[in-house]
């Protein structure tokens, strides 16, 4: 295939071409000639051809520059167009064995070199936001999410949910993962020595350490009646897209601030190298300690406070001795600063105390292994005599705090 500037540039000659026949007939005041008139034609033709080689070779240098960066290859393009992609029929199509369209191609793009056991799904459907419930046409006792039949279906609400801040907060984000991956740095350099004339200079030698990243599963199981897959594709939807994609996103930003790393990662409250300070109050030295630590490590990044809202209640009730109250910008000192109940309460108290972290958040690398794996099982005893279905989704993912230097957290009293 010619390269790309080759081909603009032979889209423009016969755009010229095109333009001269043009404006000739024009400066004439006459209308194109029947010789005129094939031989534009043509240069419309060719013009059109070559447009469409040039859309397929801007295409195929997108997808190069995504994998030459690491990231997969269901970037620029394919990204437009999964806007149109339908969870629930991906899902119906699925347990039928049949998968057709745009969900087809994008399973199919996201199976390569994978052995999978369902459908895979991109995680930017379901994670842009295991629990197991029963959902059904009908409304049992203790089954919140019930009622559902399209005919008597009013517009669905989500309930109340924490909101997500580790990836917002500038994480660095790594997809298209296979193998597991190990994350090198220099951890401290050699040394340097001023020398007489002539004399032998001091050797030293640089020090290197590397994180490692392999993939941990998430999972998450709903099951549906036969009823709500015949009647109810609309709520089927926003119960996949909200609900199941939520938890999975919920259970991997709550893991990136506190995982145990026992079948989940290590997040950066149980990471061994990331210093915490000493319980303090909310005040304008404690976080000052926080933000002095990360200068003396020479942590030059963006970095953000993150924490818990009782933690934010207090710093909007903190006064001066003259009883008036300090904006909250001064207590961080015009840091970046957000809440989220993902943060945990450290002990429950009394008094209790909760976590306050200041860090360099692309510091936090989140790796993916695969899109959303989810899994249509129609036979299993507990569904398999009532026509229903049970969905099981399965995310692989790791988070690893790369440059622990890079993040700092205290408990707050009070």
């Amino acid at each position: 295939m010619p390269r790309l500037q080759d081909l603009k540039e032979q889209r423009a000659a016969k755009i010229a071409e095109m333009r001269a026949i043009n404006d000739k007939a024009m400066n004439d005041k006459r209308d194109l000639d029947d010789g005129e008139r094939t031989k534009f034609d043509a240069l419309d033709k060719e013009t059109r051809s070559i447009g469409d080689q040039i859309d397929r070779a801007d295409r195929l240098a997108t997808y190069e520059r995504l994998e030459a960066a690491g990231e997969q290859i269901n970037g620029g393009e394919m990204r437009r167009e999964l806007r149109n992609y339908s969870l629930a029929k991906a899902a119906t199509e699925s347990l039928a064995g049949k998968l057709s369209g745009l969900e087809g191609e994008v399973h199919q793009e996201l199976s390569k070199g994978r052995e999978t056991r369902g459908l895979m799904v991109p995680t930017e459907i379901l994670l842009g936001g295991a629990e197991t419930r029963a959902i059904t046409t009908t409304t049992p006792a203790g089954n919140p999410g019930g009622n559902l039949v399209r005919t008597d279906l009013a517009a669905m609400t989500d309930h109340r949910r924490p909101a997500l801040k580790v990836e917002a907060r500038g994480a660095t984000v790594l997809r298209g993962l296979t193998g597991n991956l190990d994350l090198p740095r220099l951890s401290a350099s050699g040394s340097t020595h001023w020398i007489a004339e002539h004399t032998a200079t001091t050797g030293s030698d640089a020090k290197f350490e590397k994180k490692s990243m392999s993939p941990n599963t998430v999972s998450g199981q709903y099951e549906l009646s036969r009823r709500m897959l015949l009647q109810s594709n609309e709520a089927i939807e926003t119960i996949l897209r909200r609900d199941l994609g939520f938890i999975l996103a919920q259970a991997l930003d709550l893991a990136s601030i506190k995982g145990g790393g026992t079948n989940e990662p290590t997040g950066i409250m149980a990471d061994a190298g990331v210093t915490v300070l000493a319980d303090a109050a909310l005040s304008s030295d404690a976080t000052a300690d926080m933000i002095a630590a990360l200068e003396t490590d020479d942590v030059t990044g963006t970095r953000a406070f993150l924490t818990h809202p009782a933690v934010m209640a207090i710093a909007r009730k903190i006064q001066d001795t003259t009883n008036r109250v300090i904006p909250i910008a001064e207590t961080f000192h015009g840091e970046r600063v957000e809440s989220s109940t993902q943060v945990p309460v450290v002990t429950a108290g009394p008094p209790a105390t909760r976590a306050l972290i200041y860090g360099e958040w692309a510091s936090l690398y989140i790796g993916y292994w695969s899109g959303v794996d989810i899994l249509m099982n129609p036979y299993a005893d507990a569904v398999a005599s009532k026509g229903g279905v049970l969905l099981h989704a399965f995310l692989d993912t790791d988070v690893v705090v790369r440059h622990p230097e890079g993040f700092r957290w205290m408990e707050i009293t009070g």
